[in-house]
């Protein structure tokens, strides 16, 4: 760890942290919503996106936090870069249930609930990681085990998309089911894009 001769702002850390356990929620809530009837899917949809609007304020505070001080823990973009990436990461599971509660989806492909389970993984770690920024330790791990997560929920992505082809005749259900998928793997794609961040700042800070 390089020597730092000035202070620093801390509270960077625990925004990041609070930051992440909102993914925890919503990774959550999008898991209970795949075993919701129609009524509970829309309750459900709702308390998501209250956790979505908590992420938003959670954004907000780090860049207004980030435009206020001199001093960061470190590198301005990469700040900006990985407060951004959390964002979408809970962005694109929000889209991925208002998607399936606007189209009024009946049922779901099973796999789905396969890249549900990636998310919810991801969010976990993700979680777990943020606090650990403060000192920089520990963190390798998380990031290999992102990515190997990102790799099984794109294997989930391809045979989904191939079960859907094969399975669905009717092209309007068939457009609604892979959009659903389609969001749900970039959020995947978005928590693969906070560890690459989180291994930049690593490598930089080491």
């Amino acid at each position: 760890m390089r020597l730092r001769l000035t202070p620093r702002d801390n509270t960077f850390f625990d925004l990041f942290a609070a930051s992440a356990q909102h993914l925890v929620t919503g990774a959550n809530l999008l898991s209970e919503m795949l075993g919701a009837d129609r009524a509970g899917r829309k309750e459900i949809n709702k308390r998501i996106g209250e956790a979505e609007h908590r992420a938003d304020e959670a954004t907000h505070s780090i860049m207004r936090r980030l435009n206020q001080t001199f001093i960061t823990p470190f590198d301005r973009d990469d700040i900006y870069m990985l407060a951004s990436s959390l964002d979408d990461c809970m962005d694109f599971m929000e889209e991925a249930s208002d998607l399936i509660v606007l189209y009024k989806l009946e049922v779901l492909p099973a796999r789905v609930a396969d890249q549900v389970q990636v998310l919810q993984r991801a969010a976990e770690l993700t979680a777990e990681a943020m606090p650990r920024l403060r000192s920089m330790s520990d963190l390798a791990e998380y990031w290999v085990e992102i990515n190997r997560l990102e790799n099984q929920a794109d294997k989930a992505h391809r045979k989904l998309l191939a079960q859907l082809f094969d399975e669905i005749s009717d092209p309007i259900l068939l457009m609604k089911l892979k959009e659903v998928v389609e969001k749900l793997e970039d959020a995947a794609d978005a928590f693969e894009k906070v560890a690459n961040t989180v291994e930049t700042i690593a490598l930089k800070e080491s």
